[in-house]
């Protein structure tokens, strides 16, 4: 009987075990919370990548335009810029938001690969990042005229996610 109890803590952690990694294995990874969509954009105001004084991260509410979390440690990030550059010829307004980036560093990355951003802001806390929700960089939001956010892509965004994203643009 000894013996049984000696053991009985391995059953059990052998059971979570198992019980956890077929949890894991059902689970899609590629599933990403879209909790924000269908709601208003939070509203937050950050201060410019060139130092000015704070705007809203809703400042082109006046029509359908994306919110882009970009940081120059970003590799991914690197990859969706020519999408986004793309996107800036077609006449698509990108609010870029540096997340947890210093300022230097983010004026090098866009000064290096290309300015596709009609306003950038510096969220060098990561202050707007908690507000949207984002689980990571990049990441970028559809955010219609209304206010409202339509869909979200949270993954270096190709030209199809452009594209579809454009489409669902009111």
């Amino acid at each position: 009987m000894k013996r049984f109890l000696a053991f009985a803590p391995l059953a059990v952690l052998a059971v979570l075990a198992i019980v956890f990694a077929g949890w894991s294995l059902k689970r899609d990874p590629h599933v990403q919370p879209h909790a924000l969509v269908g709601k208003p954009a939070p509203a937050i105001a950050l201060a410019t990548l060139d130092g000015g004084a704070p705007v809203s991260t809703r400042e082109g509410a006046n029509g359908p335009f994306l919110i882009n979390f970009f940081a120059s440690w970003c590799g991914p990030c690197a990859i969706e810029h020519p999408t986004l550059m793309a996107l800036k010829e077609q006449g698509v307004r990108v609010v870029g938001v540096a997340y947890r980036d210093k300022p230097e560093a983010a004026n090098a990355f866009i000064a290096r690969l290309g300015d596709p951003f009609a306003l950038k802001l510096n969220d060098p806390e990561g202050r707007a990042g908690i507000e949207y929700g984002i689980t990571g960089v990049p990441e970028t939001y559809l955010v219609g005229s209304d206010g409202v956010i339509i869909d979200k892509v949270s993954a270096p965004m190709t030209v199809e996610d452009a594209q579809k994203l454009l489409r669902k643009a009111r």
